[in-house]
């Protein structure tokens, strides 16, 4: 005679099969709901870190091409969750401008516009633009703006020097690209100023810009910071950064001074 023990009694495999079953689908729907958007989240970020360091790559390769006349350039990169643009300056007319002139009027730039390299994302609503030698990062939810990388503009206080690099990005046509890219670019015409300003004969530099594409938070706080020098040089601003108003720059100097401006065109072949 066979003997049931008491510890089996009521025990069921389908209910355990359901138990094991419940438990799993439960756990996918968490991972779905919790876990997928966290993963695509850092995706995004991880996308946009990439191509901070990818610009500044280029930022370099520019660098390299202006100030050390190299004449050819390229390098290939992954452009990963949003498009690489090509702008000439007359292709994108919400981009900056300068213009510098003297206390007379004369004008030294008159309205320069660069072109740029910009990275739209898809996901993150952000934008990364190479613009003038410059690596600056706005989001769009945001007035505000960043600069991952200076350009290079100096004021020397031995020989009483102010020094403004501007960079037009070219292209024969505009370019755009995703995934996987060669971003080709060649050294097109310089040009150089050199100004002897007398002491206390203010220069007024003018950086205007478009709320649709507003960097001037990023280029206000490099311009307050380079330029001003105590006892050498001063900057005085009118204007404020992130409302859509022209930003005038007057910088007063009690000794003569050298005003240097170097124009560079870079070409972009083909990205």
């Amino acid at each position: 005679m066979h003997t049931r023990r008491l510890n089996e009694q009521g025990v069921s495999e389908s209910i355990g099969f359901l138990l094991i079953f419940t438990i799993m689908i439960a756990g996918i729907g968490l991972v779905t709901l919790y876990g997928y958007p966290m993963l695509l989240q850092q995706q995004v970020g991880a996308d946009e870190k990439i191509m901070e360091k990818n610009m500044i790559v280029l930022q370099n390769d520019i660098k390299s091409l202006a100030y050390k006349t190299v004449p050819y350039k390229e390098t290939s990169l992954k452009i990963g969750g949003g498009s690489l643009t090509v702008y000439n300056s007359g292709d994108n007319p919400t981009t900056s401008n300068i213009t510098i002139y003297n206390q007379s009027g004369i004008l030294y730039v008159n309205r320069f516009a660069p072109g740029e390299l910009l990275y739209a994302s898809a996901s993150a609503q952000a934008d990364i633009s190479l613009q003038n030698g410059a690596v600056v990062l706005r989001r769009h939810a945001d007035p505000g703006s960043v600069m991952l990388a200076q350009p290079r503009w100096f004021y020397d206080t031995k020989t009483n020097t102010t020094v403004i690099n501007l960079i037009n990005i070219t292209s024969s046509s505009v370019l755009s690209k995703e995934g996987i890219g060669t971003v080709q670019m060649k050294l097109g015409e310089t040009n150089y100023t050199y100004i002897n300003i007398p002491a206390n004969d203010a220069v007024s530099l003018v950086y205007g810009y478009s709320r649709s594409e507003d960097y001037s938070v990023a280029w206000d706080n490099y311009i307050m910071k380079t330029l001003n020098n105590p006892g050498y040089i001063s900057v005085l601003r009118t204007g404020t950064p992130g409302t859509g108003t022209l930003l005038n720059y007057t910088l007063t100097h009690p000794a003569p001074m050298t005003l240097v401006i170097k124009k560079y065109e870079v070409q972009i072949i083909n990205i």
